[in-house]
């Protein structure tokens, strides 16, 4: 073999080869929330007659209690949710029709908090209030479960679910 075959077969090899070379670098971090969401009191059902279950006390229920803590102002929205279904429950032989609402309960600072409840902003069984201020704010949802042709719930256990979410703004 020729010297000028060799240098173009070693040129052409090292011509294959890249010297460039690249790397990915992670940059991790974990950033805690500023608004932690805490469950009071679980809601319970009470059923004051064969086709109505209610959170409402005067009728054997107990309303869910939620409290947002927050540590940074005018920074979150609290976003709750009252139930429009049945998580877990027996079948059931109608349509159940649903009423909720959601209001404040009690805050950890009147004079920043007072106006929580009048500036809430209502959509379908959502009610989403402004967190303005640092502090506690202490949520009640109230919820009713009609089934439909006045029949009768079947025995068993049913539970709903309230959606409560920390909204970063």
């Amino acid at each position: 073999m020729s010297t000028k075959i060799l240098k173009l077969a070693v040129l052409g090899t090292i011509g294959l080869t890249s010297f460039a070379q690249a790397e990915t670098v992670p940059i991790t971090g974990q950033v805690e929330s500023r608004c932690v969401i805490v469950t009071d009191t679980a809601g319970v059902y009470g059923n004051p007659n064969a086709y109505t279950l209610t959170t409402d006390p005067s009728q054997g229920g107990v309303e869910s209690v939620v409290r947002f803590d927050v540590t940074l102002a005018d920074s979150y929205y609290a976003r709750i949710t009252s139930p429009t279904e049945f998580s877990s429950s027996p079948n059931l032989p109608d349509v159940v029709t649903w009423t909720g609402n959601t209001e404040v309960d009690a805050v950890s600072d009147a004079s920043t908090m007072g106006t929580y409840e009048s500036n809430k902003i209502q959509y379908g069984n959502t009610d989403q209030y402004d967190l303005t201020a640092t502090g506690s704010t202490w949520f009640k949802t109230s919820s009713e479960a009609v089934l439909g042709g006045s029949r009768p719930y079947p025995g068993g256990n049913y539970t709903a679910l309230v959606l409560a979410e920390c909204i970063a703004k």
